[in-house]
C-alpha cells in the first residue's frame, strides 16, 4: 500500500529513535525495532513501526509502515518489522504504553542467554522500570509465543528481557521507551560487574518501597 503522507511527524520520530539504537550501540546492522502508538481520525489505534530487514540509515520517514492492531498495513510500501506480533501484544495489553523499543544490547543479551533476571539493585531501575527486570520464557523470534511470553513477564513494568534474544523497553513516549532500554543495559552491565566483584546486594526493602512510589505516581499520570 502506498504512503499517503499522513503521520509524517510520528514516522520521523520512529526513524530517529531507530537511528539512535545504532548510535548508542544497542543494536547492530538491521537488528532491533521501534514503534509508536497513534490514533487515526476514526479513533482506531494504529502504530508506526520500523520496516523489516532494512538498514536504518538507508530509510526515509515515509518508509515507516503504519499498521492497525490486527496487524494490517494501512499505510506504507514496506513490510513491518518481523517482531510486529510482539509490539501488537504489548499495545493490546497495556493501554498506558505509547511506544515500544526492542534492542539486542550486549549485557542484556548476556543475561538473556543465561536466563537470569536483574533484581532490584538500583533505585532508578525501580523508579523508572517498576522493579526487578524479569526474563520471559523462550519463544522463537517473530512468534505469537514470544509475544505472549514477553507480555506475561513484562506485567505492569517498563522493561523485560527476552530469553536468548534481547530486551524490550516501553514508555509513554519514544523517549521514555528508549530510556527504558538504556537503563536495562546499564542495570545488566552493573549487575554482571557486581557478580564478578563477588557479591550482589539488592536494595533494602524500604528503598524499594520509596522508589516504587515514584513509579506508581508516573503510572497514575500515564493512565489519567
Amino acid at each position: 500500500m502506498a504512503s499517503n503522507g499522513k503521520w509524517h511527524t510520528e514516522k520521523a520520530l520512529v526513524l530517529a529513535t531507530a537511528l539512535k539504537l545504532v548510535e548508542k550501540g544497542l543494536v547492530l546492522g538491521k537488528a532491533g525495532n521501534v514503534s509508536q502508538r497513534l490514533v487515526s481520525l476514526g479513533g482506531n489505534d494504529l502504530l508506526v513501526i520500523t520496516p523489516t530487514s532494512r538498514y536504518y540509515d538507508s530509510l526515509i520517514e515515509d518508509d515507516m509502515p503504519v499498521v492497525d492492531l490486527d496487524g494490517r498495513v494501512v499505510d506504507g510500501k514496506l513490510a513491518p518489522s518481523s517482531e510486529l506480533k510482539l509490539h501488537l501484544a504489548v499495545y493490546r495489553a497495556r493501554r498506558d504504553v505509547g511506544a515500544v523499543v526492542h534492542t539486542h544490547s550486549v549485557h542484556a543479551s548476556a543475561l538473556a542467554i543465561a536466563r537470569v533476571g536483574i533484581p532490584a539493585v538500583l533505585e532508578e531501575e525501580v523508579a523508572l522500570l517498576g522493579g526487578e527486570i524479569k526474563v520471559a520464557e523462550y519463544g522463537a523470534s517473530g512468534s505469537e509465543e514470544l509475544a505472549r511470553n514477553a507480555v506475561r513477564a513484562l506485567g505492569d513494568r517498563n522493561a523485560v528481557i527476552l530469553a536468548n534474544h534481547g530486551a524490550v523497553g516501553v514508555g509513554r513516549t519514544l523517549h521514555e521507551a528508549l530510556d527504558s532500554c538504556e537503563l536495562v543495559e546499564k542495570a545488566a552491565h552493573v549487575y554482571l560487574l557486581s557478580l564478578t566483584a563477588g557479591a550482589v546486594h539488592p536494595l533494602p526493602a524500604e528503598a524499594v518501597l520509596t522508589a516504587m512510589k515514584t513509579f506508581r505516581r508516573s503510572r497514575r499520570v500515564e493512565l489519567s
